[in-house]
This record gives structure tokens, sequence and C-alpha cells, in this order.
């Protein structure tokens, strides 16, 4: 179980990678659902793209990677995509539902 700090270092990084689709950091849009860290160094990224079809998944996948290695305690990551619970609006912050104009 990771601390607080740490946990928060991941989500930081991870609003480096933006959604080439939409625009928006994956943090902001909900896609996330979970980051861990293993006494290792391995990082675990639970997260869901925004559609199945998503053709930039793997440039996602591999943007996580890149943010991840920048934090000193994280040797390798493996990233998660899951599609339950599916992604809807609703995951998406405020700032995300602003910039883009969902309601």
């Amino acid at each position: 179980m990771i601390d607080a700090d740490m946990k928060e270092s991941m989500m930081g990084a991870l609003e480096n990678v933006i959604d080439p689709e939409l625009g928006i950091d994956i943090v902001n849009l909900g896609l996330v659902y979970d980051v861990d860290l293993d006494e290792a160094g391995l990082a675990t990224v639970t997260m869901t793209l925004t559609s199945m079809g998503c053709p930039l998944g793997p440039v996602i996948v591999d943007q996580v990677k890149t943010a991840l290695a920048d934090l000193p305690e994280i040797k390798d990551t493996e990233v998660n995509i899951v599609w339950q619970p599916a992604w809807s609006k609703d995951n998406m912050s405020r700032y995300a539902k602003m910039a883009l104009g969902v309601r």
C-alpha cells in the first residue's frame, strides 16, 4: 500500500498525460482509477480509455510509462486497461467538464 504523498506524486505526474482526442489530461478526465507502487519500484496504473476502440490506447500507455519514469521511486510501470467500471462523463473533474463544455 502506498502512502498518500506518493499517490499524489504519481497522479500529479499522470496529469502530464494528455488524451490526444480531447486535449485534457487523463486524471481530470477520470480515466485513472487507481495507482499503486510496490517495494521493488513497480508502479501499477489501473485505468480505462474513453472508448473501447480507442486507437490511441497504446500511445496513452506509453505516455503513462514515460510520465511515471520521471519519479525516482519508480523503476517500471505496468498499465492495466480495464473496461469495468465503464468510463462516463460523470468521471470527469469539474475542470474537464468546463474545458469541454460538458454539463
